[in-house]
């Protein structure tokens, strides 16, 4: 699952080959009849301003799981994971 989410989020950045995951959390549910695994988390992508960047994404088990990503670095990506019932990992300093 994780290299779903990977290669989903890196279709969607400046320098994809260059950027870093940090920790992610995944829940599954169900809205409106639909399966759904939820997941929030963090990506690097060297060469952006602000470095660290939040997204949340869900993967689709009913489709051949695939990914769509909702938001990547917006003011609503934490409000987002909390309605789906996961707390925005705390970001941790670049080592």
């Amino acid at each position: 699952m994780e290299e779903i989410i990977t290669a989903g989020v890196r279709q969607h950045l400046k320098n994809p080959i260059s950027a870093k995951f940090g920790t992610m959390l995944a829940g599954e549910r169900s809205l409106n009849g639909r399966h759904e695994i939820v997941v929030c988390g963090y990506v690097d992508d060297k060469g952006s301003p602000g470095g660290n960047e939040p997204f949340i994404g869900k993967i689709y088990p009913d489709t051949g799981n695939s990914f769509e990503l909702v938001a990547i670095n917006d003011v609503s990506v934490s409000g987002a994971c909390k309605a789906a019932g996961l707390a925005m990992p705390e970001l941790k300093p670049n080592s």
